[in-house]
């Protein structure tokens, strides 16, 4: 077992936060952050994909020279937290082959390590068929390798028959695997009910540290902290927001996230007439949120389908309360406070359905919200020092009470 502040762990990742895409894996770094302060030192593996479109032969010359750079070319970055980052580009033909893609993350990692095993003891990947595999195939022997589970696009990697077959024997393999939210538990277990026993809840970490002095005093200041693409439906989001703008000319909408949506929600804001109290912030640095969101009154979250939700979580951690559709994970992250939190609405593209859901929770602002009781319910399932416990359970727990309980 490992004393408290001398775990030795490595983090194997496919996101983790760079200059050019701050917001890719913040949550990533997010878990690291919550458990530095317990560990004698971390080291990331940030196996990030490089598709390379070009004809065969050509993928074979870029290969090779790759296999005699690569070595060569991953110094060690300093990072915060007395972390230590490795940025490891993973080559990949153009495919939608996810056991290729697999194959892929697991040699390129070793090719990094110029076959030297990952040293630490503990070894946590996030996303089972890519970091997962490739910390399996790169850990020492007798290294234990836990994964989370966080893809939205998990249903599509698991109807591949081959995808499949190599999940089950990652699941076999590993000493403990997690999911973020109840509906990735939920397909795992059905799809594999040999493993449900092994699956565990571990949710991305909230920073609850800092928060608005006073709650809103009304919600007229609405922000959203989405990517703006087609699943989180900014668009419905608009055209919702015209309506109640219509009723309350002192309305404003903060959009933060960029995407490949943005210049046609641009353009749609023209023609709602709504462009004047519609603010496109584009991406932003991770950190920074907290404080956007605690300069606005409101969250409005209008995604179709979301593992976890974690932007709800942040939005009550930061002080203000939340109007958010019934999108998978956001129902489990609020169970027990959807009144002292905010308002549900239906996954509709109606947006008469979202001005409903608005006119309903303006109504009853502020007595029939719990702002405090929420975000003290929240931080207690979902902040640092608590998701940082469950890890440090998880990876302190005997092997052999391990092997036995399988």
């Amino acid at each position: 077992m490992n004393i408290d502040g001398q775990r030795r762990v490595a983090v194997v990742t496919p996101w983790y936060p760079e200059p050019q895409i701050p917001f890719r894996g913040s949550f990533v770094r997010a878990m690291v952050d919550a458990v530095s302060p317990g560990c004698a030192d971390i080291t990331v593996y940030h196996l990030s994909i490089w598709t390379v479109v070009r004809p065969a032969e050509r993928r074979a010359e870029i290969w090779n020279a790759q296999r005699l750079l690569l070595p060569r070319s991953v110094p060690p970055i300093a990072a915060d937290g007395g972390v230590t980052l490795y940025r490891v580009p993973t080559m990949a033909p153009p495919t939608e082959d996810w056991r290729v893609k697999s194959d892929e993350f697991a040699g390129w990692l070793a090719v990094a390590l110029d076959g030297r095993p990952i040293e630490a003891p503990i070894v946590h990947a996030h996303v089972p068929l890519t970091a997962g595999y490739a910390a399996l195939q790169n850990c020492r022997p007798d290294a234990k390798v836990y994964a989370t589970e966080h893809s939205s696009f998990l249903a599509d990697i698991l109807a591949q028959d081959d995808a499949r077959a190599r999940y089950d024997e990652i699941l076999h393999r590993l000493a403990g695997f997690f999911v973020v939210g109840d509906p990735l538990r939920e397909m795992v277990a059905d799809t594999f009910p040999h493993h449900a026993d092994k699956i565990q809840l571990i949710s991305n970490p909230v920073d609850f540290r800092a928060s608005r002095e006073r709650p809103p005093e009304a919600l007229r200041r609405w922000v959203s902290v989405s990517s703006l693409t087609e699943r989180k439906r900014i668009d419905h989001l608009l055209r919702g927001f015209a309506r109640c703008l219509a009723e309350d000319p002192q309305l404003s909408l903060t959009l933060v996230g960029d995407g490949n949506q943005r210049t046609e929600l641009e353009e749609l804001a023209a023609e709602l007439g709504v462009a004047e109290a519609v603010a496109f912030r584009g991406a932003v640095e991770p950190d920074a949120i907290p404080g956007i969101m605690a300069e606005h009154d409101l969250l409005v979250h209008t995604s179709r389908h979301e593992t976890f939700g974690m932007v709800v979580v942040e939005g009550l951690a930061a002080g203000i309360p939340v109007l958010v559709t019934r999108c998978g994970g956001p129902e489990h992250a609020l169970a027990g406070i959807e009144a002292a939190a905010g308002q549900f609405i239906d996954v509709d593209d109606d947006p008469a359905v979202l001005a409903k859901g608005y006119d309903e929770l303006r109504g009853r602002y502020p007595h029939g919200v719990d702002l405090d009781r929420a975000r003290a319910h929240l931080e207690e399932r979902y902040g640092y020092e608590a998701v940082a416990r469950q890890h440090f359970e998880a990876w302190d727990r005997p092997a052999e009470t391990e092997e036995r309980d399988r």
